[in-house]
């Protein structure tokens, strides 16, 4: 299951996966695009790997680092909780 984390102002959605039981959670980026369709890419926390990348620039690529390296913590919680919509208050 994928659960809704954020829209970034370009348009970029980013979900999460529950928290598997080795601890590792998916994170995956997507972004419309009028030639490609998507542009898209996949995180694994905590280890931060990325993989599967497509059609991100560079600068994009930076951006979405921060986005996910600042948030982290914030997605490792909600994945245990069933996604941010489920997570108790803080």
């Amino acid at each position: 299951m994928m659960y809704p984390f954020m829209t970034l102002d370009d348009q970029t959605e980013i979900v999460h996966s529950e928290m598997k039981a080795d601890g590792s959670v998916k994170v995956y980026m997507e972004r419309p695009d009028e030639k490609d369709c998507f542009h898209y890419a996949t995180c694994y926390l905590p280890m931060y790997k990325w993989e599967d990348v497509f059609g991100f620039s560079e600068d994009d690529m930076n951006r979405l680092k921060k986005v996910v390296e600042s948030t982290a913590h914030l997605i490792l919680r909600y994945s245990k909780e069933g996604g941010f919509e489920n997570a108790s208050c803080f």
